[in-house]
């Protein structure tokens, strides 16, 4: 009897082990996180996306792009999030941010409307950055997935990291495959993960090399541009990304396929090297780009998350909280 016992508790413990692993497959996060703690978090992060995107359709692609620039550098964290200080070395303040990274107010928002509707901050910054990317892509007509949940945010940040971890607009395609491999990411979410270019605009310096120097671009789509940026000045003049900036669709693929991608890292996707065929493919088939942009997401979204007594809940997501 008492070996039956064992034995059956040993099952038990086998299977709640076996439980866990698959809940939370390698990064201690779940999709059911909050079902408990606060079940009316993520409606209200949709609730406050929408709104925001409603008001200003550009402002999708901005938060978006705030996760993506959060999670490559040392991890989905929020440390893009948080204000200069004494001890703060600002992520905001680093090149590929700086007078470019926007939508914090709208983070701002979604963090008092969630910690007004779970009566106290449980909710982290690093997943209110993760869920509005998502509700981001949904209004504006991309994909749904189902986000995991459970990171907590880091109290530093770094400039440093930011300025060197961040694909710039001027990588090859050599350079752009080892950026993404360093954050543990293949050439299938390079090329998926650029998809998200199909949303925004870039600044005129980010462009203006390729427009005026580069071969590999469509010659009336460059003509067109060296009128909105000129070999100098106007450094802050905005292109869309692709002919439709505000709606999630395949056209960024079908851009770099007649030559027409707006920045050299875009391009570059197309350009005889081993992501020719996936963005061939794309450009024909947006369901299948959906889907997989939704798992490199998931998978991005698993970069280095804190998680258990790892990091904080903020909170304010600009400031570390105070210790007592």
């Amino acid at each position: 009897m008492e070996k039956m016992n064992i034995i059956s508790f040993l099952s038990l413990f086998g299977s709640l082990i076996f439980s866990i692993a698959t809940a939370y497959p390698g990064s201690g996060l779940s999709s059911s996180y909050y079902n408990r703690l606060c079940p009316e978090a993520l409606p209200t992060i949709k609730r406050v996306v929408e709104e925001a995107v409603a008001q200003e359709r550009r402002m999708g692609g901005s938060l978006l792009r705030l996760h993506f620039h959060d999670c490559f550098v040392n991890g989905c964290d929020a440390s893009i999030l948080l204000d200069q200080t004494s001890t703060i070395d600002s992520e905001k303040s680093a090149a590929p941010n700086a007078n470019s990274a926007r939508g914090f107010e709208v983070i701002d928002k979604i963090k008092y409307e969630v910690d007004k509707v779970c009566g106290r901050p449980v909710v982290s910054c690093a997943d209110i950055l993760t869920v509005a990317a998502r509700d981001s892509v949904v209004a504006l007509g991309g994909p749904w997935w189902k986000v995991k949940l459970g990171r907590r945010d880091s109290t530093t940040a770094s400039r440093t990291a930011a300025n060197n971890d961040l694909p710039a607009p001027f990588m090859d395609l050599a350079a752009l495959l080892k950026n993404f491999k360093k954050q543990g990411l293949d050439e299938n979410d390079l090329v998926v993960l650029s998809g998200a270019h199909t949303l925004g605009s870039a600044q005129c310096f980010t462009f203006r090399d390729r427009i005026h120097n580069e071969t590999n671009i469509h010659p009336a789509f460059a003509r067109h541009l060296r009128t909105i940026c000129p070999q100098v000045g106007a450094n802050s003049r905005l292109a869309p990304l692709d002919p439709t900036p505000n709606s999630f669709d395949a056209k960024y693929f079908t851009n770099l396929v007649s030559k027409k991608g707006l920045l050299s890292s875009d391009q570059a996707l197309l350009s005889g090297g081993v992501t020719d065929e996936l963005v061939s493919k794309y450009s024909r088939k947006q369901k299948e780009f959906y889907k997989e942009f939704a798992r490199s997401m998931i998978k991005m979204g698993d970069i280095k998350p804190l998680t258990g007594n790892r990091g904080q809940i903020r909170n304010n997501c600009r400031k570390v909280n105070l210790k007592y």
